[in-house]
């Protein structure tokens, strides 16, 4: 039994959503310029939790027969036949459907929407169609990923801004380096599951200048967003020191080097940090606005 609640929970695949979630707290607090009550986050997070937990689980019974060919997922419950591909589905659908509930209930109709539409375009538009047809897969697919800004804004305000669209867009923009990173260093994996990842199909020197254009552009956002939402200078400058630190390792990630595989892995570590301190920074400049 322990090991079949575990598997469900792996379905959800919890740090990925934890990582999600990073950031609809701070877009809860940029939109409504304060700390919202306790009862509108816990169930935003709740709702964020199962409505992300879901299109993953959908996810892994999609690709069940790719997991098998890719080391890094061959212990997936599904793989492992802790879990038939049926309750899989049926525990998405599940979860999905409460989700959506608790949203309703909850929080907003815009908030609702949005979570179903993130839901629907990382199951059918990025894992059914793009995953396996472009190497631009994680830059179109990614915007799910960047749904919780969205989610989280709507939830407070049942609206969007410019300054939800600015946070949406470092998200945006972040996500390709981030998984590129990956991807460089799980290139195998992909390449043995068919799977055309930019690492797996383009040159170190393409997938470097991708990595390069994202980053800055990632910068760019990130300054948007902090004049957008009016925050006070001292987080303009660690903003904009924390995407030059980024900037930083990339340079380090020279296609001539021994360690290329060591260096993405560290730049795929400092994105998940980047990401974590940029949000603590969101959520302390607003509250001392």
């Amino acid at each position: 039994m322990k090991s079949v609640v575990r598997g469900y929970l792996d379905l959800m695949k919890l740090r990925v959503v934890e990582l999600l979630l990073v950031s609809t707290l701070p877009a809860m607090v940029l939109a409504a310029h304060a700390l919202p009550s306790l009862k509108l986050v816990a169930t935003t997070i709740l709702a964020g939790t199962l409505s992300a937990g879901s299109a993953n689980a959908f996810n892994m019974v999609i690709e069940s027969e790719s997991d098998k060919l890719m080391l890094r997922t061959s212990k997936r419950p599904i793989v492992m036949g802790v879990v038939s591909k049926t309750d899989a589905a049926i525990f998405a659908t599940l979860i999905g459907v409460l989700s959506l509930v608790i949203f309703w209930v909850f929080t907003t109709p815009l908030a609702t929407l949005l979570s179903f539409v993130a839901i629907a375009f990382y199951v059918l538009v990025y894992t059914i169609g793009l995953k396996r047809r472009t190497s631009q897969n994680i830059v179109w697919g990614g915007a799910a990923g960047c749904m919780p800004v969205f989610i989280g804004w709507a939830a407070v305000t049942n609206s969007l801004s410019f300054t939800a669209l600015a946070f949406f867009m470092v998200i945006f923009f972040w996500t390709p380096p981030h998984f590129w990173a990956l991807a460089i260093k799980y290139k195998d994996d992909y390449s043995a599951a068919g799977i055309p990842m930019l690492p797996v199909v383009a040159t170190k020197a393409r997938v470097h200048r991708e990595m390069w254009f994202h980053t800055i552009l990632m910068i760019i956002s990130s300054i948007w967003l902090i004049l957008s939402a009016a925050l006070p200078f001292w987080s303009l400058f660690i903003t904009v020191l924390l995407g030059l630190v980024f900037a930083r390792e990339l340079v380090a990630l020279k296609e001539s080097s021994p360690d290329y595989g060591k260096t993405a892995g560290k730049i795929f570590q400092w994105s998940i940090t980047y990401l974590s301190l940029l949000s603590v920074v969101l959520v302390v400049a607003q509250l001392s606005a």
